[in-house]
């Protein structure tokens, strides 16, 4: 569904997306993570071709991008850096607006779809005030809507939990998961490690610019082939076990030993208390620390005005790492 080839984007001197190598297949729940600055808003904006990027290759659903844009686009729900609306207008009206602009606006099934969108992502209940007065999390529920629209076979998220109090993440995640199984492949970029780990199948991790790392989430947290063991016969369990105990905390060790269960049945045999035991399993999150940087903002993008004279720098408050339309350089 999307694929890159040695994808780079230059801003002046400043590389922001380093040849970066994308697989996303048909299916796929893919999360994008990394941190701030790593590259992931800009690469999303490359994907939706709107920004060009300086030298790889593209394709979404087997087209490049940005040439065949248009084609692609139809079938393509996406929400980049928060949802954009006119704020005079309600929700409902912004959404008829947009899907009457679109390749797929289809008069006969507007209502009816607009309707769906709006119940999928809690907002049923829309009422005729404008959207500035909406909350943060309304406005960003209404952004899902509108991704939704045109009943897209890709959705392309950028923070979509952005704004969403423990409920909404809770529903969007829900939503997510409905829609994957009914055929719709899903690439999101998050800074919510938590909700990537229960929703995705695969991810992809950025740091500075690089993809360090592209894996199934299975695969990342398979067992060490260690186990965690509590014990309050701690001293007994590290005598026992003859150096196969490699950290202990207090009542806590960690073991080298390929199975739980034998080592478990080993313990009960020798007469020793076991209070819990396990394999160990990596989080996420010590996936993402072990094999990013020393920290977030890596790529200090050139302010306005000192790039290349484009103009196509990236506009203020942004993520650090994106970028308005420009010419190809």
């Amino acid at each position: 569904m999307i694929t890159t080839r040695s994808l780079t984007k230059r801003y002046g001197s400043v590389t922001a997306v380093r040849s970066v190598d994308i697989d996303v297949r048909e299916g796929d729940r893919y999360g994008l993570l990394g941190p701030n600055g790593s590259g992931k808003t800009t690469l999303v904006r490359m994907l939706l071709g709107l920004v060009f990027a300086t030298s790889g290759e593209i394709e979404v659903m087997g087209c490049r991008m940005p040439r065949y844009a248009s084609r692609v686009l139809r079938d393509v729900g996406a929400l980049v850096e928060g949802p954009a609306a006119y704020p005079n207008l309600s929700g409902r009206t912004n959404l008829k607006l947009l899907d009457a602009a679109g390749p797929r606006g289809d008069r006969r099934t507007r209502r009816r779809r607009i309707d769906d969108a709006l119940e999928r992502v809690g907002l049923a209940g829309i009422d005729r005030r404008p959207v500035k007065a909406y909350s943060l999390g309304m406005r960003q529920r209404l952004g899902l809507a509108a991704a939704l629209v045109r009943r897209p076979r890709l959705l392309i998220l950028d923070e979509p939990g952005n704004g969403l109090d423990p409920h909404g993440i809770r529903d969007t995640r829900q939503l997510l998961l409905n829609l994957n199984q009914d055929g719709v492949t899903i690439f999101l970029s998050s800074h919510l490690l938590a909700e990537v780990e229960q929703q995705c199948t695969r991810v992809g991790i950025l740091d500075r610019g690089r993809l360090v790392l592209q894996e199934g989430l299975d695969t990342l947290r398979a067992p060490t082939g260690r186990v965690l063991l509590d014990s309050p016969d701690a001293g007994q369990v590290a005598a026992l076990l003859n150096g196969e105990v490699e950290h202990r905390d207090g009542t806590r060790l960690v073991v080298r030993h390929p199975d739980a269960a034998a080592l478990n049945a080993q313990l009960v045999r020798a007469g020793v208390r076991v209070s819990s035991i396990g394999p160990q399993v990596r989080t996420l999150e010590e996936v993402v620390l072990e094999v990013t940087g020393a920290g977030s903002d890596q790529v200090a993008v050139p302010a306005a005005g000192t790039g290349t004279g484009t103009g196509n720098g990236p506009p203020p408050g942004a993520e650090g790492d994106t970028a308005v339309p420009g010419a190809r350089r």
